[in-house]
């Protein structure tokens, strides 16, 4: 297995971390925000873990990015697109809610303001996760597997 696979293959895995993460952390600030509870360790624990993980995804998949520069030209009309501008700017716009909910969350006065601020934001970056990832039941996710 060469280096661009191992990279993919990381960058495949850490997509299911940070779609189990992200879930955790906003299901913790919806049921929080509703029953009015405090914050627990281990849901500030996510929402770290998940922006972590988020950035972590980035760097990975800015590696990815550059190793692949020259066979976007070589790829359909339709796949370069894709892979050169859809998918990228929609996962910065993902990765940067995570960060926004996170340090938002972060700055807040109240338990009740810090879980608003993860529930909206986490869940908003969770809809476009979910929407841009090229699964294998989509066009672009055609032959590449689950993991």
């Amino acid at each position: 297995m060469g280096i661009f696979s191992t990279a993919l293959f990381f960058h495949s895995l850490l997509r299911w971390g940070i779609l189990i993460t992200v879930t955790l952390a906003t299901g913790a600030a919806i049921v929080g925000l509703v029953r009015r509870g405090p914050i627990a360790n281990w849901h500030r624990t996510m929402a770290i873990l998940a922006m972590v993980l988020c950035h972590a995804q980035l760097v990975v998949g800015g590696i990815l990015y550059g190793w692949r520069m020259k066979a976007f030209r070589f790829m359909p009309a339709d796949q370069a697109r894709f892979w050169k501008f859809e998918h990228l700017g929609w996962m910065v716009l993902a990765i940067g809610l995570v960060t926004a909910g996170r340090i938002l969350s972060r700055n807040a006065h109240t338990e009740q303001g810090k879980q608003l601020r993860v529930a909206v934001f986490f869940t908003l970056a969770l809809l476009v996760f979910l929407a841009r990832i090229p699964w294998p039941n989509t066009p672009m996710g055609i032959g590449r597997g689950w993991l």
